[in-house]
């Protein structure tokens, strides 16, 4: 493992592309390989132990070839694995998603905020923390929209049904006084053109990406690890199919 090695992602499915896309377009000398694991889609709905046992094995997988950082891109497997793969591995840099409760809560003129995410994302430490830390004297009302990864899981970012099934989701937000909508899952930025259609200049949509594209750079430069570029960067992609 050196500077040139690659950037290890992994998703539950394709919803950690926009993670992955943000570290490329911040850090455009970086090669990267991404899995994207289809098979085991959703992970949102499933035991933080059965996570767990997943989010081990894409370890396994991406240091075996070679990765000099792991991005956990997906807020469930985060929610419940990045602690145990840190103590596991603690001189091994992973970076995991967090919701972005805080600027939303610091932003927030309405003192309200809306949080769209996975059941798995709400039920994790980092969430709980968050929202204890940050949000004191904001409401933030958790929505479970699992609906929103089958969308983006089938390619289904617009359209009239779309649109309906976002539109359950958000309007009660805004109806409830919501300024800011979290996106608390890497799958919903696919649907932030929808998201921010419905919302019509009511909310403010906030992606998590470019935080984390941000995080990874500063966890790469302390430790030496930024590509110099002195080869063309690769790009490899694996998605697991269903048995």
């Amino acid at each position: 493992m050196d500077a040139s090695s690659p950037i290890g992602f992994f998703d539950s499915g394709v919803g950690g592309l926009c993670v992955r896309d943000a570290v490329c377009a911040l850090l455009p000398r970086e090669s990267t390989v991404y899995i994207a694991d289809s098979a085991n889609c959703p992970y949102g709905n499933k035991p933080a132990d059965e996570i767990l046992r997943i989010a081990r094995g894409h370890v396994e997988t991406l240091l075996a070839k070679g990765c000099k950082m792991i991005v956990v891109a997906c807020n469930t497997a985060t929610a419940a694995a990045i602690d145990a793969l840190r103590a596991e591995r603690p001189d091994f840099p992973f970076v995991g998603m967090e919701p972005a409760v805080k600027p939303a809560a610091l932003r927030s003129a309405s003192g309200v905020v809306g949080v769209l995410a996975t059941q798995g994302t709400f039920e994790g430490r980092l969430y709980r923390e968050t929202c204890a830390r940050f949000a004191r004297g904001v409401t933030v009302i958790a929505c479970v929209a699992d609906e929103f990864v089958k969308l983006v899981e089938r390619g289904e970012t617009s359209g009239e049904r779309a649109e309906r099934i976002v539109r359950a989701k958000v309007e009660p937000l805004l109806a409830a006084g919501a300024d800011h909508l979290v996106l608390g899952c890497t799958h919903f930025p696919h649907l932030k053109p929808l998201i921010e259609k419905v919302a019509a200049g009511r909310a403010q949509v906030l992606d998590p990406a470019p935080a984390v594209a941000a995080q990874v750079k500063r966890v790469l430069a302390s430790r030496g690890l930024l590509n110099p570029g002195l080869t063309a960067p690769s790009h490899e992609f694996t998605r697991t199919a269903r048995g």
